[in-house]
């Protein structure tokens, strides 16, 4: 079962166009970072070289330091606060970044200095807000910084007559401490960040198909207004045409012309008529209706495909609940049929049952069903799609949509294959019925 097509492939082509743009990183955002670092590095080199006294290099650290700043107030004045990055000149920042970090580590101790740690910083950031071949740069041109910085020939700072000389095999293994620490960082920051950014635009789209399915659904209360609104001159229009007719009846010129124009109003005023007449007395159909007439308006479009469309009530139509129109709901059972029609080798069963305490729905094809690896990813955005004559797997946005609509109404989604002896998949959507029912006097 796969997504719908048309809108919703429209809806996560143009979601995917826009995810560079939302992980451009804002530069206040990398400038405040950077002060931070400013600060942080200056405060320890005055802590090593003036209160605990360690010999330390302090015209080429302070150097170091300064550079970075002067770098960070050129920004500031620059550009605007709401100035955001592309992926280029954020990976140049982060790199000076890293470059500026090293070198005064390498001039400090290199790697048996306690804050080697930090080169994996700039790398996270990286990882965490840009695209991947940037930032897979950036942690490459890190380690080859961390391999330099173990072989740093300046001591680190300590008390006099005492030099820290670190063994060869402790040496590797901080790199390897930091080396690992940094991918590990790196590739747990791009998940985080790559879901919260699909779920983001994937929530976004979900809110444009409801807010199109609603305007949809007030179609035909835009149209009562029309009507409304073109009696008026309409009736003027017939009122001025009988006129006519009646002063030039004689008029071999303009008769024609005149009964025609009286005819087409007339016309008008008939179609508007209808319009009304939908509007007033089946507003309680448009607006509130049965569950199964919802059901049946639900499935009707999905008959015409060659696939057998079953649909199964077992129970009573006298107690089934009537609920308002709900957009999401309609959309999301749609979608999900469409997914088992286009599927089913032969047949699909809608089955329908309700109590005074549940509402369900079940949804069953005879196609292949769901592949193990996909059946516990089901539900999120953006899995990659499948062909057809795969099995059932590969869902993406279009079901992501369709199950956050359901959700969003109460409903509880169980996705499974069917039983052994029976193949294909089944979709159970269930609700309570006090919120069904509750729709109704919204």
């Amino acid at each position: 079962m796969i997504d719908k097509p048309g809108m919703i492939d429209k809806t996560e082509s143009h979601t995917r166009e826009d995810r560079h743009s939302s992980r451009r990183l804002r530069l206040q955002t990398l400038v405040r970072l950077r002060w931070l670092a400013v600060g942080g590095q200056a405060l320890t080199v005055f802590i090593v070289a003036f209160w605990l006294k360690f010999p330390l290099p302090l015209i080429a650290s302070s150097s170091l330091i300064a550079a970075l700043a002067w770098v960070n107030f050129y920004l500031t004045i620059r550009y605007p606060p709401t100035h955001r990055l592309e992926a280029p000149a954020a990976f140049a920042l982060l790199g000076f970044d890293l470059l500026q970090l090293c070198a005064l580590l390498f001039i400090t101790g290199g790697l048996a200095n306690p804050f080697a740690a930090l080169v994996c910083v700039p790398v996270i950031i990286s990882f965490a807000s840009q695209p991947i071949r940037y930032s897979t740069a950036l942690i490459g041109f890190a380690m080859v910084c961390i391999t330099v910085l173990a072989f740093s020939p300046f001591p680190l700072p300590w008390f006099d007559g005492v030099e820290i000389n670190v063994h060869n095999v402790m040496q590797f293994g901080v790199w390897c401490s930091i080396a690992s620490t940094m991918a590990f960082a790196a590739f747990y920051a791009y998940r985080v960040s790559m879901e919260a950014s699909q779920l983001a635009d994937a929530l976004a789209a979900t809110e444009l198909v409801l807010q199109r399915e609603k305007h949809l659904s007030q179609l035909d209360g835009l149209a009562a207004a029309a009507a409304h609104e073109l009696g008026t001159p309409l009736a003027t229009i017939s009122v001025v045409a009988k006129e006519m007719e009646r002063e030039l009846k004689d008029d071999d010129r303009f008769r024609e012309d005149v009964m025609l124009l009286r005819s087409q109003s007339e016309r008008c005023r008939d179609i508007l008529r209808r319009l009304t007449t939908l509007s007033s007395e089946g507003e309680a159909h448009m607006r509130r209706l049965p569950l199964s007439s919802m059901i049946e308006e639900i499935v009707a479009p999905h008959r015409e495909f060659g696939i057998t469309l079953e649909l199964i009530e077992k129970s009573p139509r006298k107690d089934e609940p009537v609920t308002d129109r709900n957009a999401g709901i309609m959309y999301g059972l749609g979608n999900l049929i469409e997914n088992a029609v286009d599927y089913a080798r032969e047949k699909v069963i809608v089955t329908v049952e309700h109590d005074h305490d549940k509402v369900l729905i079940v949804i069953e094809d005879d196609g292949n069903g769901y592949a193990p690896d996909i059946l516990t990813r089901i539900g999120e955005p953006y899995v990659t799609k499948r062909q057809k004559e795969d099995t059932a797997g590969g869902l993406g946005l279009g079901l992501f949509i369709a199950k956050t609509l359901l959700e969003r109404s109460g409903a509880s989604l169980v996705f499974e294959n069917r039983d052994p002896e029976s193949a294909g998949a089944r979709i159970r959507i269930e609700w309570p019925r006090m919120l069904i029912d509750a729709n109704s006097t919204k």
